[in-house]
């Protein structure tokens, strides 16, 4: 290990609760770390920081390479496709489209006086 002038800094960051395999869920020490930091030398302190890596790597690790559960999967079984679908605004590159007057209508204007 390198020389040290300071002593090592705690790895904790004040979430102090235990995982199912006895680590802590902040820093990744076990009970037996976590109570005899203070008396352990530095080299044996970046021991155990170092383990503290290894054991989030493994975690992230496992947790990305997981398959979801049965839970997790959102099957869609019916899908509905609605008809009425909204024409995008067309580009101002493509060409002008000629519209056409429909005029073929069903209104009786004999009725309406001006």
């Amino acid at each position: 290990m390198q020389l040290e002038f300071f002593d090592v800094p705690s790895p904790c960051i004040g979430i102090c609760q235990s995982d199912t395999k006895g680590y802590c869920l902040g820093c990744l020490r076990t009970r037996e770390e976590r109570q005899n930091w203070i008396n352990l030398s530095n080299d044996d302190k970046q021991k155990v920081i170092k383990r503290c890596i290894q054991r989030k790597r493994r975690k992230d690790a496992k947790l990305h390479a997981q398959p979801k559960s049965k839970e997790q999967i959102i099957v869609v079984k019916d899908i509905t496709v609605i008809d009425d679908i909204e024409p995008q605004q067309p580009s101002l590159l493509d060409p002008p489209v000629q519209k056409t007057i429909d005029t073929s209508t069903d209104f009786n204007f004999d009725d309406f006086e001006l």
